[in-house]
């Protein structure tokens, strides 16, 4: 059997060392050539190659130019060195330039950019004298507690508005006071002021429970709301009683019957009735702060209790009370008295709605508390209702509302059996409440004109 072929490797080739390397020097550069390369080059040629002369350079007028020692013979059969073309020399007298030009062929010196100086306020920098800013985590804690103040801020907004109703629903009084009559357009409000006396009340010697203070409140679905004082000794028909004085039927039949006179003498059907006892009236004085009242002569009167100066004075509850309660020493008798008491609830409303009252939270739950538990309401009414009409009788108590008293014929009507009444006339008063009703009233309609 034959053996393979076998073949042997050659010998790599020796790779060109830089021993005995001739330098090149050329323009900017230098190179080295190996001599084993100078060597294979000059091997087709027995004899150097003859390197051209440098072109002479005229010297310079004065100077003589240097003599150049001549190159010694190079012996045969080596090789020539190889020479690169030298530079030029520069004239005597032009130092070499920054780039190894002479100066006259220097490229021109670009001007260096400018730079803008920083801004005091610019990114990145702080004026001078300010402090450093602060670490993150702080500004983070910060950021932290200002969420929190607003979460805490919008829930206060909204808790403590239905902290309110609920705690205002549950001091509430309700009663039986509508009398299911047809419903006729827009609201109508009967509010009632009673005689009813606590032990610590003015005690007058005034026996039982009567209606002191009638008003009716009409808010017509267009034109102008109104607020219309009914005199309590108001000569009516009382349904199933007969002739009399209109708050006697509070008397005889408690707020039912009060409400079904009052519809019978004015054609409108009562949506709310709302009653308030006579210590009512100073709780809720008391509970806004006071509230200031004018009176333009004096009174001295020991019925009522009340002491005062011709002017305008700030006044408690009490005194307040005193005040609308008050009607031997006014000329008008019951017509000034209910004057009057619309001066207490307007002086009220306004002191509720004041800054001192809505930023508040202590006087807002005392106005609420306080006001709720002397009030007496129809079955139907709620928190909500009061707000409406609370909201309307600052519309009608201002410049656009219409607050007065039905025309009356006479002050001291006697019919017999029944004592001093007042006559309303009885011409003018159904055309009268027909404009309450349809919002066509206005303030010239309710002036008194006393006979």
């Amino acid at each position: 059997m034959s053996q393979p072929p076998s073949f042997t490797p050659r010998s790599p080739k020796p790779r060109p060392s830089a021993r005995g390397a001739i330098t090149v020097r050329g323009r900017g550069q230098r190179l080295s050539i190996p001599q084993e390369w100078e060597t294979r080059a000059a091997r087709p040629s027995s004899t150097p190659p003859a390197w051209p002369a440098p072109p002479a350079r005229p010297a310079p007028e004065g100077q003589v130019p240097p003599q150049r020692a001549a190159r010694p013979p190079q012996p045969t059969g080596e090789p020539a060195p190889v020479y690169a073309p030298r530079r030029q020399a520069r004239p005597t007298g032009q130092p070499p330039g920054p780039l190894g030009l002479p100066i006259d062929e220097q490229p021109a010196p670009q001007p260096a950019p400018q730079r803008r100086a920083p801004r005091p306020g610019g990114p990145g920098r702080r004026p001078a004298g300010a402090l450093p800013p602060a670490p993150r985590r702080r500004r983070r804690s910060g950021r932290r507690v200002v969420k929190l103040f607003v979460l805490a801020l919008i829930i206060f907004l909204i808790g403590w508005p239905i902290y309110l109703f609920n705690y205002g629903s549950s001091q509430l009084t309700h009663v039986a006071a509508l009398s299911g009559a047809p419903d006729t357009p827009g609201r109508t409000v009967l509010f009632a002021g009673t005689d009813k006396r606590s032990e610590e009340g003015v005690n007058d010697g005034v026996e039982g429970a009567r209606s002191d203070s009638i008003m009716l409140v009409h808010v017509p679905t267009s034109g102008t709301p109104s607020l219309i004082s009914l005199p309590r000794d108001t000569y009516v028909q009382i349904p199933g009683r007969g002739a009399g004085k209109l708050n006697s039927s509070y008397a005889a039949g408690g707020p039912k019957l009060l409400v079904a006179t009052v519809e019978n003498l004015t054609g409108l059907t009562i949506d709310h009735y709302v009653e308030v006892g006579m210590d009512g009236i100073s709780h809720l004085v008391d509970a806004v702060g006071g509230v200031e009242l004018c009176l333009d002569y004096d009174v001295t009167q020991d019925l009522s209790g009340l002491e005062w100066k011709a002017g305008c004075h700030r006044t408690d509850g009490p005194t307040a009370l005193a005040f609308s309660r008050m009607r031997y020493s006014d000329p008008l008798g019951d017509i000034g008295r209910t004057a009057r008491q619309r001066q207490v609830i307007s002086q009220i409303v306004n002191e509720a709605k004041s800054p001192a009252t809505l930023l508040n939270p202590l006087r807002q739950r005392a106005m609420v508390g306080d006001g709720a538990r002397q009030l007496t309401v129809d079955e139907n009414t709620a928190m909500t209702d009061l707000a409406k009409i609370a909201l309307s009788m600052r519309k009608i108590l201002g410049p656009n509302g219409v607050v007065g008293t039905p025309p009356i014929a006479m002050l001291n009507y006697q019919p017999g059996g029944v004592g001093s009444t007042v006559l309303l006339d009885e011409a003018k008063a159904p055309e009268f409440f027909r404009k309450v009703a349809d919002g066509s009233i206005s303030q010239a309609d309710v002036e008194v004109s006393l006979p």
